[in-house]
């Protein structure tokens, strides 16, 4: 068997089970940061998670796929580890940028709404009171 199509299947065997384990990785610890970035509504965490995992496997099986190809031919032991070594640290590279862009997008949507739950009152108005003669917070008598 040609050490290329070697290479190509332990490319493809380690690529793939990284790509499954970083995608189950991020969704089981995920669900709690995407909850509070969605104040606490459950459900919708949930339909996000299933929505940026599957969006995580397209893109990055895709990008597997398309970086399969090799210009030159795997002759020795030594150029198969070459291979790999170049081909699985481009396919780590990209998991750690898209891990990367998702947690900047959701910490960005999380910060507005953090800023917007800030900018409500704990207690609503209760009146105007006025300022009165008595009191520390009276105005200062005329000629003072």
């Amino acid at each position: 068997m040609d050490l290329t199509v070697v290479a190509y299947a332990i490319y493809l065997l380690i690529s793939v089970a990284l790509t499954i384990w970083v995608a189950r990785t991020l969704s089981r610890n995920g669900r709690i940061f995407l909850a509070d970035v969605l104040q606490g509504n459950e459900k919708l965490a949930d339909a996000v998670k299933h929505l940026l995992v599957v969006g995580f496997y397209l893109v990055n099986l895709g990008f597997v796929a398309l970086y399969l190809g090799q210009d030159e031919t795997v002759t020795d032991a030594r150029g198969l580890f070459e291979a790999l070594s170049v081909k699985l640290g481009v396919v780590l590279l990209a998991l750690g940028v898209m891990h990367l862009l998702n947690v900047y997008v959701l910490n960005k949507i999380r910060r507005r709404g953090v800023m917007e739950r800030e900018q409500t009152p704990p207690v609503p108005p209760q009146g105007w009171t006025g300022t009165g003669d008595k009191g520390p917070w009276a105005a200062p008598a005329a000629g003072v």
